[in-house]
């Protein structure tokens, strides 16, 4: 990841904006109160753990099962599925939703996570400067019940590879747990809003480590990972008490066995993955030390096998020629135990990468029969193309195919599961080498894709981007840029749309059908129960689409473009609603900035429901204080 000027001419630039001065949110009321009763639903469907299986047959664990209208963790469960059980709002009516109120922090930098809904209550996190909020969903003007301003160390600015970004909070136990841009984390109590425990695990002044991602619980154990592959930050998950936020273990991306916590117990899925302290040997001397793989991606959990699976960013530098071999454990995937951070088996997408395609992408965990027999799997679409369906308990592929237009690679060996690359795309120091597709951010970034267990099928905002690369030998400052790569980037085939919304089956790897976009699409995904998928676009359009046909039933512009992730709740008056933040930045506006038509930053969130009705949004009947005749007192003034 990268982070560059807006003419799509890209380099390495520490970000050195001012620190904006934060507004109090505003919460804008649109609508008036209504006595309409809610739309009605299916409540069956809505306390369906298992909906029931769609077209390919393929299911998911929606484990640990919340109650149906609240959205606990970014990916609502833990197989990362962003499945929602509700089913008011459905492919028959979809097509009223208004705004039914929206919120706005000021903050310019772009916004990536969705809020959550515990209860009565809304919980929403900033970008930097990384503010809590909570809301109160069940009285009228939706009041702020409380706002916590944790004043992390503005130099984690100039440090964010690609903007001062914050992926989202998730809740456990009364804890509002997220992570600050200065790399701590930080769990805040829910009732009171004041810090339980904050935890240091970087210090982006020393080494250039950040931390944007949205950390996991499981049980009793937090789990965060780092930011930094281009500053030259070592690749480290770190486990955290969910009660104190004290350390309990941390498992490394590079380095010996010890440090990577692999050990008797770990079975790589193929040959050329087993070996001794492959951490090390796979990399020049003492390179893993600074050797990248950082963690900033999803996390995923299989309580049945007790296994997390957590992704691997690009290795460092970038500059493939300074660092010959597989450079292990970059651009791969771990499978983990929870408890104690020892690997179970691990596979690397890209072995040597050269080109920025890291491995941190979501993990969706569903279940479905493959080859006559029921396999526990899991689907990553990877940012090099290639679209994984693999069993999950041993890390075997089952199916590798492209989801987008590539030329990097002309396939995966079966036989190994490494990409067969083309040598006319490699790079090169000191010599251009043109039109190499995917570009850096791949044919899919971080944005997280959705499942639903009623079609069966996978929903992904994906890229058709292609990029011009020139590499340049670098050299190794701690918390100063590592990369060496400069690129342009283009369109990719002859539409010119740098975009696509599809929908894709893991069972056979192939695309069901696709929404093409002008615009880049990179959002998070959401799929509904009442057979409705939502996305965003980065020139702003939220579009809701039929899960099983693919026709788009509704859109909306908003103010800015969309980086965020959906979600839907059931509020306090029994009604179904969806939000999502609007605010463009990232690596968005890095790629797509000078386009004709690209938006303005900004940070809104938007909250929709059926005909835009809500009882909160407004107090009907106010009345002055004060006599149609009499004099108005000055503001501020006393009674």
């Amino acid at each position: 990841m990268v982070a560059g000027s807006p003419s799509g001419h890209i380099r390495l630039e520490p970000f050195r904006r001012r620190l904006a001065v934060v507004a109090a949110m505003v919460l804008l009321p649109l609508s008036a109160c209504h006595k309409t009763a809610p739309v009605t639903a299916n409540p069956a469907a809505q306390n369906s753990a298992n909906p029931q299986a769609g077209a390919t047959g393929a299911t998911a664990n929606l484990a640990p099962n919340d109650p149906p209208g609240e959205w606990r963790r970014q990916a609502r469960d833990y197989a990362n599925t962003r499945f929602s059980p509700l089913n008011q709002i459905t492919t028959a009516n979809v097509a009223r939703l208004k705004i039914a109120w929206t919120m706005n922090d000021s903050i310019p930098y772009g916004h990536e996570g969705a809020p959550l809904v515990v209860g009565d209550t809304m919980y929403v996190v900033t970008p930097f400067p990384n503010v809590a909020y909570a809301v109160d969903l069940s009285k009228p003007g939706l009041p702020i019940k409380w706002a916590y301003k944790p004043n992390p160390d503005p130099v984690a600015i100039g440090k964010a590879c690609c903007d001062a970004v914050n992926r989202g909070p998730t809740y456990a136990d009364g804890k509002l747990v997220y992570a600050l841009l200065d790399g701590e984390a930080v769990a805040v109590d829910t009732k009171t809003g004041k810090p339980v425990w904050r935890t240091r695990l970087g210090n982006p002044a020393v080494d250039g480590m950040t931390i944007t991602m949205s950390p996991l619980v499981v049980g009793n154990v937090v789990l965060v990972g780092d930011s930094g592959g281009e500053m030259g930050v070592r690749g480290v998950l770190t486990a955290l008490d969910l009660n104190t936020g004290k350390e309990l273990w941390r498992a490394y991306s590079t380095g010996p066995d010890a440090d990577v916590k692999i050990g008797p117990g770990f079975h790589a899925p193929y040959p050329w993955l087993n070996g001794k302290d492959l951490g090390v040997s796979s990399w020049p001397a003492e390179a893993w030390k600074r050797g990248g793989a950082t963690i900033w991606g999803w996390i995923s959990y299989d309580p049945d096998l007790n296994l997390i699976y957590s992704g691997t960013s690009n290795p460092s530098p970038r500059v493939p020629a300074q660092r010959p071999g597989d450079n292990l454990w970059s651009s791969a995937v771990f499978a983990r135990n929870p408890q104690t951070g020892d690997a179970k088996w691990a596979f690397q997408f890209t072995p040597h990468d050269q080109w920025d395609y890291d491995g941190v992408n979501e993990n969706v965990l569903i279940d479905a029969v493959i080859g006559g027999q029921t396999r526990k799997l899991m689907v990553h679409l990877d940012r090099n193309g290639f679209g994984y369906t693999m069993d999950r308990a041993t890390g075997q592929i089952l199916i590798a195919k492209p989801f987008a237009p590539i030329n990097w690679a002309s396939g995966i060996d079966p036989a190994t599961g490494r990409p067969i690359v083309n040598p006319d795309k490699e790079a090169k120091v000191g010599e251009k080498v043109m039109d190499i597709c995917p570009t850096h951010i791949g044919s899919k970034d971080w944005q997280p894709m959705a499942f639903s267990p009623r079609t069966g099928l996978i929903y992904a905002d994906v890229f058709n981007i292609c990029m011009d690369l020139t590499d340049h030998k670098v050299s190794y400052i701690p918390g100063t840029p590592y990369d060496g790569m400069d690129l342009q980037t283009h369109s990719g085939g002859h539409t010119g749309k740098w975009g696509e919304f599809i929908a894709w089956n893991p069972l056979t790897g192939q695309r069901v059908w696709s929404i093409p976009e002008n615009f880049m699409t990179m959002s998070g995904v959401l799929a509904t129960a009442g057979d409705v998928v939502f996305y965003g676009t980065s020139d702003g359009w939220f579009r809701a689409v039929d899960a099983r046909s693919g026709k788009v039933l509704w859109s909306q512009k908003l103010g800015s473009g969309i980086n965020g992730q959906p979600m839907t709740y059931l509020g306090p008056d029994g009604r179904q609603y969806v939000a999502i933040v609007a605010g463009v930045g990232g690596v968005a506006s890095q790629v797509m900035g000078a386009k004709n038509g690209f938006p303005a930053r900004g940070g809104t969130l938007y909250v929709f429901s059926i005909d835009g009705l809500s009882p909160n949004t407004a107090v009907a009947g106010m009345a002055s204080t004060q006599g149609a005749s009499a004099p108005a007192a000055p503001y501020g003034a006393p009674d």
